[in-house]
């Protein structure tokens, strides 16, 4: 099995946290669509003949393409590759892009899962952050999607900025379970190098993040969702028992997958790759009928660091068993010993071979997988 991910580089607005790879100018999105399908055809062979269990629609803003758009990129990925008839395809939307007339036209494509980017329903909070969308919007997008038909919805929220009090943070996740909403992705607001956020940090005209209420909003976080029966599978998602995201949770298992688009990353087990972050040179690559990569062949040590990295942040963890076959015990040795410290804490439990993080070890999750990295035997 396997999965596609299609990089769609436009935005309306440039959020003022965000670091992704997009353009706010739709100048060149024609030509752009034809390059994704030049290189979905093109890069056939690097997926083999893998059945297509996932198609992701991310970005940028993928609303913003037609839904004719939409449906040709589709039928490229059907024309060539062998998909499975249950595949989850999911298009990650902004709440202003789903009028009406445009979530009907939604309805008659293969589209069967939305990622709405809500980050917040109050109206403060969205001038903030440079959102394109408004706190009406956000609910009204939500109700929309669901009154046409779609059930398989997850939507977005962001924590620890300074307008983000517990009170209105709390606010913000009770709205998206009254929605009956089956799965929420949920960050801490990071400082991006480069972006606008930093800018006005940088120059004192905007406070720095505060790692406490980050901490507090992330327990806050944990302890509502729980309480409304979601699994926490992954750090930073939550889903109802059946709504995992089939397409993120094969990247947390190493499952091979496939970035097409500008800036896109592609992974087959032996290697990662990733397209050129330049529109007009990807897409005057495409028109020469070439893929502008670079690629970094994995060593053993990136394999299994790799694997402790994205295993640790899943409710599965770290099996020390699968690392002792696939690679060598002594690895598994290694990172039993570099464990210790952390059950001690009681920020990490082993059971069976099993490593997984406590409430409170996820807080720390980055810093723990970082210090159970092996080195080279």
């Amino acid at each position: 099995m396997a999965g596609i991910y299609l990089h769609i580089p436009f935005c309306k607005k440039a959020c003022h946290y965000c670091d992704f790879h997009f353009s706010t100018s739709p100048a060149y999105k024609d030509q752009m669509v034809k390059a994704l399908r030049s290189e979905l055809i093109l890069r056939k062979p690097y997926l083999g003949n893998e059945l297509i269990e996932t198609i992701y629609f991310g970005g940028g803003t993928p609303s913003v393409l037609s839904v004719d758009d939409l449906s040709m990129l589709i039928h490229t990925i059907t024309e060539n590759y062998e998909v499975s008839a249950s595949a989850e395809i999911t298009l990650e939307a902004n709440p202003d892009d789903l009028i009406p007339q445009k979530v009907k036209e939604f309805r008659q494509t293969p589209v069967n899962r939305f990622s709405i980017g809500i980050q917040s329903f109050f109206e403060e909070d969205l001038k903030w952050m440079n959102r394109a969308h408004n706190a009406s919007e956000g609910l009204s997008s939500i109700k929309r999607v669901q009154d046409a038909g779609f059930e398989n919805i997850t939507a977005d929220l962001i924590y620890g900025y300074p307008l983000l009090s517990d009170e209105k943070w709390m606010f913000n996740i009770r709205e998206l379970i009254d929605l009956q909403i089956p799965h929420i992705s949920s960050y801490s607001m990071t400082v991006e190098p480069a972006t606008a956020l930093a800018s006005f940090i940088q120059k004192g005209k905007q406070k720095a993040m505060d790692e406490g209420q980050s901490a507090r909003q992330f327990e806050i976080l944990m302890d509502e969702l729980q309480g409304a029966d979601f699994e926490h599978y992954e750090i930073s998602n939550f889903a109802k028992p059946g709504s995992r995201s089939k397409h993120n949770s094969n990247y947390w298992e190493g499952v091979n997958y496939m970035g097409i688009g500008p800036s896109a990353h592609s992974f087959n087990g032996d290697s990662r790759q990733w397209n050129v972050a330049d529109n007009m040179k990807y897409i005057q690559s495409m028109e020469q009928n070439k893929v502008p990569f670079e690629i970094e062949h994995l060593t053993t040590e990136n394999r299994i660091n790799e694997y402790i990295m994205t295993a640790l942040r899943t409710s599965k963890g770290i099996d020390l068993s699968f690392v002792s076959q696939r690679y060598h015990s002594d690895y598994s040795l290694q990172i039993r010993n570099s464990l210790e410290p952390f059950l001690d804490k009681e920020w990490a439990i082993l059971t069976n071979q099993t490593v997984t993080l406590s409430k409170q070890g996820k807080l720390f999750a980055d810093h723990i997988a970082s210090e159970l990295f092996v080195e080279l035997l």
